[in-house]
Order: structure tokens, then sequence, then C-alpha cells
């Protein structure tokens, strides 16, 4: 599934993974990640930088 709208994503996934520029930031669990930090990675930032 690809989509923006981050309910349906988290609704809908058990896993996310999250692509900038081509390249993919990170693949996280939506029942351990805030939408915060899936934003943060959606704006270039890596899973390994977002604080837990």
């Amino acid at each position: 599934m690809i989509s923006e709208d981050l309910d349906e994503v988290f609704g809908l996934s058990d896993r996310i993974a999250v692509l900038y520029g081509g390249k993919i930031m990170g693949i996280v669990d939506p029942a351990t990640t805030t939408r915060e930090q899936v934003g943060l990675m959606m704006a270039g930032v890596g899973a390994e930088d977002v604080e837990a």
C-alpha cells in the first residue's frame, strides 16, 4: 500500500517503510512508532536518528 494519509497507513499496516528521495529511511512497527516519528522520516531523517 502506498499512501500519504498517515491515519490510513497506521490503521491498515503491520509494518511501515518510509521512502525519501528514493531511499528507505526506515521500516517501523506502527504499534510502537508515533506519527511524528514517521513524519520526521518522511522529511529525510533516518529511523536510527528518530527518538523512540
